[in-house]
């Protein structure tokens, strides 16, 4: 069983894209909040994040950061067990 995974987003945002493929490729259903069709949204991103870019991604509660973030943790193995909430 995976976590949820909360994926702060606009529609022009490539790296947004590539971080929705990566989580998508390991069976993750992501929760999309595109902060570009919503001002409160984004307000909301900035205040639980501290960052004003996107993507922000959230695997249950635990702030993952952006899309090179994200990538790190894959590539050091970290994602996976996050993602399945085993992660010490």
């Amino acid at each position: 069983m995976t976590v949820p995974v909360i994926v702060y987003s606009t529609a022009v945002c490539p790296y947004c894209v590539r971080a929705e493929r990566l989580l998508e490729a390991k069976g993750v259903t992501v929760q999309k909040i595109r902060v570009d069709l919503d001002p409160e949204e984004r307000i909301k991103m900035m205040e639980r994040t501290g960052r004003r870019t996107v993507p922000q991604i959230y695997v249950g509660e635990t702030h993952v950061g952006g899309f090179d973030d994200l990538y790190a943790l894959d590539q050091a193995g970290k994602l996976d067990p996050l993602l399945n909430g085993t992660a010490a």
